[in-house]
């Protein structure tokens, strides 16, 4: 091919004829004029052209010239490379073109990618853009059809640029871990798969000063603040964009109008699109926080929630998921700002990320931030940073145990006395015990606790046992669907699967201790509770109202092994079941399920004692013994009561009755009988005095509005701290038994791409501070379930720390079968 003419036929004259210099080809380009130093990057660019037996591309040749025009109007000079008017023979010349840059007239260049048609050689692109130097200014990669490869090579890399968009790219977790030295502007923007970011993403960043992400999946305030804290120049920032602003410099609305405002960021929900409305300051504090009258839309089918709860364990969504009231969660915060003009409905915010609906996110993103300077398009006052800051003191705790409560002078004269510092936290199952007294070791591993809880964001995330991922027999998979720690071995767990198996695992090592497969049976197990005084025997119960007591010493060692449980104690069956509880002195437990009353029996005997009907308007789906009282016993309907039983009075009238808002899902005592921690549908979860059902505690967790969104709760830490999660969403709240305030949200991510994950179930660890388990569960068509450990106390990004744990368990393993089978 000559260099003269293209292969579309095209002569070199047309091309020449957009340059508005003297240019004269005739056998090489010695014979050119050069009126400007501009000038020498088209010879640069049209002598490698020839030299790599190209045809010069027009479009290539225009930006040049377009260049040149701005010089001679003494404006500054920029190149604007748009990669959809490239191929990737064009890209070589380029690249020689621009390392001529330096000696130029040029002051920047532009590189612009919205969706080229033809595939690009990644790695050319990359070398072009290196190629500018500290030319480079605005890279635009927004809906790039460039391969993810190409984003997680170019973050992992870096670039000059001072300007990068990636607005609506497929970028899973950010991790920017390149030398950005010169970076200014980071947009972000429509990432909808953007879920988290990740610990070092911004550590070459030190001039970065704006960053937008708008409507991403960015959810976890604590990991977020903890990441943007690490940006020294950021002044800028925005999850979520006023109307009228097209970046995330301070809102332009006229300041004749209203003067300044007291405002709150409230989310409304309208059937278009999500809407943040302003609300005055005055409004958000005319009710306090207590419980709230719930229309229809709170109301439980029970006769559909086993089939529903069955369909969320096979993966799928629920049938009524667009079914949802108007859900209001505050950021109440206090804002003055002289820009915001008034409260119309004009004055809204448009493309939230979900961290935007976290209860005062605006006042912790505030106090977290202290160098930043505009948030949400919006300014923050010296006096906004001071509400900022009394606020997150209030709803939230930074260190665990740091409650600051106030003392009263007969508190210090009962602890002076009986030498306890207050504190309660316990495994055994002694009442006496729960109390730490003086200068214990439980005050100093408390202490050591809260350092390497402080230091660990990122908790550590992994499996229960290596084996629930290999295939059985037919290439089916273990599918946890209840589970449950051991009371007195601190290494095993039980779980019943969607399968009908009984499943015994030390959770330390991931080695099975015990598995029955149940023949005959493919019913799901709901229920699970071990036996305290015989630790080798546990009852499950399945859906099908089948009841049966199993001894570990009798199960079988071995996955798939086709055992029907020799030795399994037979109950008579309970209809439509859904939890089982066995009392402190093992001999009688309680069997509910959807239906207004619930069963006791004989552990001894094997037999049925009594069925208690009517005790609730509605199904009963759980009844809890008390953990130090054989004779107590709670239950929780969904008709929205919870009410306290008495063996010794022959339960036809309760002790008393406390009611929630909304249908309960799950009660439960705390480990030393003093409260009962009750779970309502949408994260409706409250303590009370299990003396008398008086409110003790309201956690005012953020509701997402869905009547199906299940909500469960138990207690972490003795009874210090509670853990909630619920069925339509991937976090699980940690909050303080005692003041209510939030200490941190642990956010569960799938490990695939795209799937989404829901919370089934979890219980904390009853040996372990600041451990628990969750169970989660994956949306179909590849629906898993899994059950998952979180540490506090170690990081995800610590593998020293991780190699230490391992080693402790593989010394701890060689103790669990002979404790479980003495």
């Amino acid at each position: 091919m000559s260099f003269i003419e293209c292969n579309s036929g095209e002569k070199m004259l047309n091309s020449m004829s957009l340059l508005e210099f003297d240019i004269t080809v005739v056998s090489s380009v010695e014979r050119v004029s050069i009126s400007t130093q501009l000038d020498l990057v088209t010879i640069c660019y049209l002598d490698s052209c020839k030299r790599h037996e190209v045809c010069p591309n027009s479009a290539v040749l225009s930006w040049f010239s377009e260049a040149k025009v701005q010089k001679s109007c003494q404006e500054k000079c920029n190149i604007v490379v748009s990669l959809n008017r490239l191929k990737n023979d064009d890209i070589p010349p380029l690249i020689d073109a621009f390392l001529a840059l330096d000696l130029s007239d040029i002051d920047s260049v532009d590189v612009l990618d919205h969706g080229s048609t033809c595939v690009l050689n990644e790695e050319h692109i990359l070398s072009l853009m290196n190629a500018t130097k500290l030319k480079l200014r605005v890279i635009d990669l927004s809906s790039t059809s460039l391969k993810k490869g190409f984003l997680r090579d170019l973050c992992h890399v870096g670039l000059p640029c001072r300007v990068l968009k990636l607005r609506s790219n497929n970028i899973q977790k950010l991790d920017m871990v390149g030398r950005f030295m010169r970076l200014q502007t980071l947009n972000l923007d429509f990432c909808t798969s953007l879920t988290s970011l990740q610990k070092d993403c911004f550590s070459c960043m030190p001039n970065l000063m704006c960053l937008s992400m708008c409507e991403t999946r960015v959810a976890n305030l604590w990991t977020t603040t903890e990441v943007l804290a690490e940006l020294p120049s950021l002044l800028e920032l925005r999850f979520q964009n006023c109307l009228c602003c097209k970046d995330t410099r301070p809102c332009n609305l006229s300041s004749g109008e209203k003067g300044s405002l007291n405002v709150i960021n409230t989310c409304s929900y309208s059937a278009g699109e999500t809407t943040i409305g302003l609300l005055s300051l005055r409004e958000s504090f005319m009710v306090p926080e207590v419980h709230r009258k719930t229309d229809n839309s709170s109301k439980v089918d029970e006769r559909k929630f086993l089939g529903y709860l069955q369909d969320r364990s096979d993966g799928s969504p629920s049938p009524l998921h667009n079914l949802r009231v108007s859900p209001k969660p505050q950021n109440e915060v206090q804002y003055k700002s002289k820009n915001v003009s008034g409260t119309s409905n004009k004055d809204i915010w448009h493309h939230p990320s979900p961290i935007c609906f976290e209860k005062h996110y605006r006042a912790y993103m505030v106090a977290s931030l202290p160098r930043l300077a505009v948030l949400d398009n919006l300014p923050i006052t010296k006096k906004e940073k001071e509400t900022s800051k009394t606020i997150v003191s209030e709803f939230y705790e930074y260190l665990p145990y740091k409650h600051n409560r106030k003392k009263n002078v007969v508190n210090i004269l009962q602890k002076r006395e009986t030498g306890t510092s207050g504190v309660h936290y316990g495994n055994s199952s002694k009442l006496k015990q729960t109390y730490c007294y003086g200068k214990s070791q439980c005050f100093f591993s408390r202490s050591l606790s809260a350092a390497r809880f402080g230091s660990s964001m990122w908790p550590s995330l992994h499996p229960v046992s290596s084996f629930s991922h290999i295939y059985k027999e037919e290439n089916k998979r273990l599918r946890p669907r209840q589970f449950e720690y051991h009371p007195s071995n601190s290494s095993l767990m039980a779980f019943g699967t969607l399968d009908g198996e009984i499943v015994v695992v030390n959770h330390e090592t991931g080695n099975l201790v015990g598995y029955n497969s149940s023949i005959g049976m493919t019913n799901s197990v709901l229920g699970l509770c071990w036996l305290k005084k015989y630790p080798s025997k546990l009852i499950a119960g399945f859906d099908n109202g089948c009841l049966k007591l199993f001894d570990v010493n009798h199960m079988p060692a071995k996955l798939g092994d086709r055992s029907c449980g020799s030795g399994a104690v037979h109950f008579e069956d309970f209809e439509q079941l859904t939890s089982v509880h066995v009392n402190s002195t093992d001999d009688q437990f309680l069997a509910s399920g959807y239906s207004k009353g619930v069963a006791l029996y004989d552990i001894s005997t094997g037999k049925r004692l009594q069925v208690f009907t009517n005790m609730h308007r509605e199904p009963i789906n759980v009844a809890k013994f008390a953990h130090h009282s054989p004779c107590m016993f709670a239950t929780s309907s969904f008709d929205k009561d919870v009410k306290m039983w008495d063996l010794r009075e022959k339960p036809e009238n309760p002790c008393y009755t406390a009611s929630s808002s909304r249908g309960n899902v799950m009660v439960c005592f705390s480990p030393d009988d003093l409260y009962l921690l009750v779970s309502a549908i949408d994260n409706e979860v409250k303590q009370l005095s299990a003396v008398d059902g008086r409110l003790h505690m309201n956690f005012n967790i953020t509701s997402t509005g869905s009547a199906h969104n299940y909500t469960r709760s138990y207690y972490m830490n003795g009874r210090d701290y509670i853990i909630s999660g619920s069925c339509d969403e991937h976090a699980v709240r940690i909050c303080c038994a005692q003041t209510g305030r939030r200490l941190r949200d642990v956010y569960i991510e799938g490990t695939e791409s795209g799937k989404s994950i829901f919370v089934q179930s979890l219980r904390g660890d009853p040996f372990r501070p600041f451990n628990f388990s969750v169970l989660t569960s994956t949306m179909r068509p590849t629906a898993k379930q899994e059950i998952i450990k979180v540490n506090l106390l170690a990081s995800s990004h610590d593998a020293d720390e991780s190699s230490r744990d391992q080693g402790q368990a593989h010394r701890s393993s060689s103790l669990s079968c002979e404790v479980i089978r003495a």
